[in-house]
């Protein structure tokens, strides 16, 4: 099994330690904080390739013993020791198809309501509560950046900030336009509805160099919070919104303490919006960008969830289905995630 050059990574993380030890290593703190996280991505797929090789290992023993005693009680253990081996190596196997330009960045999520009025507001926030399960399975840490929540039930959009190695990987087949069919709690008559909502999803970069932003491109509005915060939120005009006018691209952020913070990352997310921009767009620079690139057009929906008469959540990408509706909303997303990404090969 080959799968990674191990040889390679482990020079790469002698280097690495032998740069951590360094006196003057912790002098630049976000230098450092990369470092380290390499340093982590390093170890686990190492330590993950050396269970690997431990359990084929572990296995082999075991069927020679079973033969040499002729011990057929064994054999369960060594088939459930099988099937979690082939689970094992088949999430390595997916993980070797992350392989883009910022598939082990952090994830930038926005979560937008569309058609369907109170139902798709509704329907936005049982998907933010579905990622934030499917983030807290994989380890990986969230931070809420804004929330705009609706009076009646629901929210209108959120951003937040997914944490942890290969988020945007595993997340970015997950964006476009999600549908729910089922019989509206907030319907008197108990009719079905359809409803919408958005998914974004763009790469957090710590920093591009070929991505520079020209100040007097922006607009940059401060509003006041609407989120919890209590009485900092509702006396202080701390939210940040910033419009990046040639591409008519807007981020927003409320729930950082201050406003500096909020600008700060505001701008952190406008410039990873722009930079996977410029890598799909294949252009050499951004001021070569125009046109509305903001989130009002809407593309065709990528997955129903299907709650009334019947229970289906459906990729129209890759035909993948499950009947299993709570456990998808639970955060069981693996099985779609993974299934996208096969299609790479």
């Amino acid at each position: 099994m080959n799968l990674f050059d191990l040889a390679r990574l482990k020079e790469e993380l002698h280097r690495t330690n032998k740069e951590i030890e360094q006196e003057d290593f912790w002098n630049n703190i976000e230098y450092a904080q990369k470092v380290m996280k390499d340093k982590k991505a390093m170890e686990d797929t190492i330590d993950g390739h050396t269970s690997l090789e431990s359990t084929i290992s572990d296995i082999e023993e075991l069927i020679e013993l079973a033969e040499m005693e002729e011990d057929e009680g064994l054999a369960e253990e060594i088939l459930d020791m099988f099937d979690a081996l082939k689970d094992d190596l088949e999430a390595l196997r997916i993980k070797t198809l992350l392989n883009g330009k910022y598939d082990n960045c952090g994830a930038i999520v926005s979560i937008h309501a569309g058609t369907g009025g109170v139902d798709a507001m509704d329907w936005a926030s049982m998907l933010l509560r579905m990622y934030t399960r499917w983030c807290d399975k994989k380890g990986y840490s969230v931070r809420m950046i804004d929330l705009q929540d609706d009076t009646e039930a629901g929210i209108k959009s959120a951003t937040l900030i997914v944490e942890g190695e290969n988020a945007y990987g595993y997340l970015k087949n997950e964006k476009g336009v999600h549908r729910l069919v089922r019989i509206s709690p907030f319907n008197a008559a108990g009719k079905r509805q359809t409803s919408f909502a958005q998914l974004e999803v763009v790469p957090e970069i710590e920093e591009d160099l070929s991505v520079e932003i020209d100040m007097e491109d922006l607009r940059i509005d401060t509003y006041r919070s609407s989120g919890a915060g209590g009485q900092h939120v509702n006396k202080t005009d701390s939210a940040i919104r910033i419009t990046h006018l040639p591409t008519n691209i807007v981020v927003t952020c409320q729930n950082e303490r201050s406003q500096h913070q909020n600008k700060e990352t505001a701008m952190k997310i406008l410039m990873s919006k722009l930079a996977e921009l410029k890598e799909q767009e294949h252009k050499d620079n951004i001021k070569e960008i125009k046109g509305d690139y903001s989130m009002n057009t809407w593309g065709s929906q990528i997955r129903s969830y299907v709650f009334q008469p019947y229970t289906m959540v459906k990729d129209h990408r890759t035909g993948a289905e499950t009947a299993n509706v709570g456990a998808v909303m639970d955060g069981d997303l693996d099985y779609f995630i993974n299934e996208k990404l096969k299609q790479k090969e």
